[in-house]
């Protein structure tokens, strides 16, 4: 039985132009994201309400299902975007960033959603601190993407205009 161990496909030291920036064209993209996110879970929440005034107070029970549904949301958000074929959110795509496996392959659904999770768990049990852990990796990963294997690069268009010569 053989197992075949995979290089890392990005070397920061070979290609910085797949590293250059991203931390913080990160936080925007995390930025855009949240209020995508967040305009369906506010939109569903007046709804619930005008509901509510109309039953007279029985559609206000429905507040009840409005944070397991937000978690629902945000998680297929995340696995349908970033196991899509660009590998990455609506807010990465407007920041030219992509999730790739440390061996190269783009992200399928299952790792968009628990690359999610992840995310959410480290932050909430060790503080927004544990996002210090970029600066002190040469690839810029996060505490969650060093548990999962992923890494943020640019994409390739990005990379190519950081990697051309100056004029």
């Amino acid at each position: 039985m053989s197992i075949d161990i995979k290089p890392h496909a990005y070397d920061p030291a070979t290609h910085p132009e797949l590293f250059d920036g991203v931390l913080a064209r990160r936080v925007v993209a995390f930025a855009v994201d949240f209020i995508i996110i967040a305009i369906p879970v506010v939109l569903a929440a007046m709804f619930i309400f005008a509901f509510g005034i109309v039953t007279l107070g029985l559609g206000f029970a429905l507040y009840w299902l409005l944070p397991a549904a937000s978690v629902v949301w945000a998680i297929v958000y995340f696995g349908l975007t970033l196991g899509s074929d660009r590998s990455a959110t609506i807010g990465m795509r407007v920041m030219d960033l992509e999730m790739r496996t440390w061996y190269g392959a783009p992200a399928y659904f299952v790792l968009g959603a628990v690359h999610a999770v992840a995310f959410w768990f480290t932050v909430s049990f060790f503080t927004p601190f544990i996002l210090l852990v970029a600066f002190f990796n040469e690839r810029r990963r996060l505490l969650h993407d060093i548990m999962l294997g992923t890494v943020i690069i640019n994409n390739p268009a990005r990379a190519a205009l950081r990697s051309a010569p100056a004029r």
